[in-house]
């Protein structure tokens, strides 16, 4: 089997990544802090901030493939720390390419819907950027850089993503599922609205961006909702309690980072390439029994 090198595999999605790549490849996953087990993946601990490190991981492993899923993508973090994320979110993506330029293999790259400022979706990949706050703004340098260093790499701009996450991580649905599990208040946005994926699904879109793809490509889902109208639909599908789901606006949630409005991803590209997300439903209905 050929060696698949996936950074960040205790993140969400780099752990729904190994689950589904090991099917095909030898996986070897690296994490920095937070060390995971996943049955039959070669788990590495690797500071991918020290460009030597990551050359020795190269010449250690010598993987056929790079899929880099490692950030800090926590906007409000980025946006109060940015000299510190700037060394995961841009400096190691860069290294990474340039040695996959040195070794010529497939490169794989997770990027974000968080690079559009909103106000013109759906968003193609030929559209220009134009981020709001300091994460997507790094995701943008990221591709740039990257793409200049080894054209070859395939730039893959992630949606929100929820979905079974290993422990310490974390998809944007277990802090819901917990709240109105608790019977407490949950206020979800009315007016931001994105194209959300479960992570399986989105992992089968790395997957297939990895073999097929060089150049920018958006994985979204087909349904454009609002993070209130999918706490809704999660709530019925999951069987919780939904009296204490609320709606509000973004303007009413003071946060570090601004946010876009409306970055949903025009995924027309990838469809046609083979990637097929399910509905929004039927993702929920295979997660439940998992919370």
């Amino acid at each position: 089997m050929k060696k698949l090198l996936v950074t960040g595999c205790s993140g969400f999605l780099g752990w729904n990544l190994c689950h589904l790549a090991k099917q095909q490849w030898q996986v070897y996953g690296t994490y920095l802090s937070k060390s995971v087990d996943i049955p039959d993946i070669n788990i590495v601990k690797a500071d991918l901030r020290d460009f030597q490190e990551l050359k020795r991981l190269f010449e250690e492993i010598q993987p056929d493939a790079v899929i880099h899923t490692a950030a800090q993508s926590n906007p409000n973090f980025c946006q109060n720390h940015p000299d510190e994320s700037y060394q995961i979110n841009v400096t190691a993506s860069l290294n990474i390419a340039g040695l996959c330029a040195d070794y010529f293999i497939s490169c794989a790259f997770t990027s974000t819907d968080l690079v559009f400022n909103g106000l013109n979706p759906p968003y193609r990949e030929t559209d220009s950027v134009s981020p709001v706050n300091i994460y997507g703004e790094q995701k943008v340098m990221a591709e740039r850089g990257m793409l200049e260093r080894y054209p070859k790499t395939a730039i893959c701009r992630m949606p929100l993503m929820f979905g079974i996450a290993p422990p310490g991580a974390t998809s944007f649905i277990q802090p819901f599922i917990k709240i109105l599990k608790e019977g407490k208040e949950l206020s979800l946005f009315t007016d931001e609205f994105r194209t959300p994926v479960s992570g399986i699904t989105a992992a089968s879109g790395l997957l297939l961006a990895l073999e097929q793809v060089e150049g920018i490509i958006h994985l979204g889902g087909k349904e454009r909702i609002s993070r209130y109208e999918f706490g809704r639909l999660m709530a019925e599908v999951l069987q919780l309690p939904q009296e204490n789901l609320k709606g509000c606006l973004q303007k009413d949630v003071p946060m570090a980072a601004p946010r876009p409005a409306d970055v949903s991803l025009d995924s027309l590209k990838a469809f046609a390439l083979g990637y097929q997300p399910l509905s929004l439903r039927e993702e929920l209905e295979a997660l439940r029994g998992n919370f």
